[in-house]
């Protein structure tokens, strides 16, 4: 509500545990970090005297940072294991291409890029818990009465690996990035803002041909998931076994429409994702 002084702007941007990799988060809880006010700010969200304190709980990141460093570790241990087992690159190999039946394919497709993700998760979780460990991301009180740190969380694998969307999937992926896209772009766009949206996501990656082809692609699989929710869904909520039935195929369909968009984003170059196409 009130202008920073360029010190609390330049501390904004550029503080120590989110310059490199993340996470986006908002000025006004940096800032009440900063001023001490973080922690405290959430838990007065609670009524703690109906629980039974007597005074404010002083909860602490350890858990929460011990587990995402738990994470990171398995992380880097399946990067640097899959990647060298599963390249990316053979997806293109002429002999891989004329010899492997259309399905050994997709099954392919799909499993190296279950071999990237892991650096992802790597990195976004090594910075969640960086900040956690400086006492920032204290997300308030879940309903069951557990300490959250996950204000800063920037993804959420579960809900990921199991996304039986595409809108699901994105929402669970770089999910700070996303909330400040939604709020600059999708929010404020006067027209077609799912488009402008994918779009500016690509200007903001960089300029590699492959984030483009990857957020054009995005755009197309986003509308059409969305008419076919909203088209066919409902004729699979009658019966329990309809319903897992719907859900298994929409995950399949889901898992290898994220592959087939993202493989651009990974190769980078023209000629390797044309052939990709093809």
């Amino acid at each position: 509500r009130t202008r920073p002084s360029l010190l609390e702007y330049l501390s904004y941007l550029l503080n120590f545990m989110s310059i490199i990799a993340g996470p986006c988060s908002n000025y006004k809880d940096y800032i009440a970090f900063i001023e001490g006010r973080h922690v405290h700010m959430k838990l007065l969200e609670v009524n703690w005297k109906q629980k039974g304190y007597d005074r404010l709980p002083d909860p602490s990141p350890t858990g929460a940072v011990m587990y995402k460093l738990c994470i990171t570790l398995v992380s880097l241990i399946l990067f640097l294991t899959l990647t060298k087992n599963f390249p990316m690159a053979y997806i293109i190999d002429n002999e891989f291409l004329d010899k492997t039946p259309f399905l050994s394919r997709l099954g392919y497709l799909y499993v190296v890029t279950q071999a990237a993700k892991p650096k992802y998760y790597f990195a976004w979780t090594l910075a969640d818990a960086v900040n956690n460990a400086a006492g920032y991301g204290f997300g308030g009180v879940d309903e069951r009465g557990t300490f959250r740190w996950d204000l800063l969380s920037n993804l959420n694998i579960w809900n990921i690996e199991t996304a039986t969307s595409f809108k699901m999937y994105i929402e669970n992926w770089n999910i700070q990035t996303a909330a400040w896209l939604k709020r600059v772009c999708y929010d404020r766009a006067p027209w077609y803002p799912t488009a402008l949206t994918f779009i500016l996501s690509a200007l903001w990656h960089g300029i590699y041909p492959g984030y483009y082809f990857t957020f054009l692609t995005g755009i197309l699989i986003t509308l059409a998931a969305r008419a076919i929710r909203n088209n066919c869904r409902h004729y699979f909520l009658s019966s329990v076994p309809l319903k897992i039935a719907y859900d298994i195929v929409t995950w399949v369909v889901t898992q290898l429409a994220v592959c087939y968009t993202v493989a651009p984003f990974v190769m980078l170059a023209v000629e390797p994702t044309i052939k990709f196409y093809k």
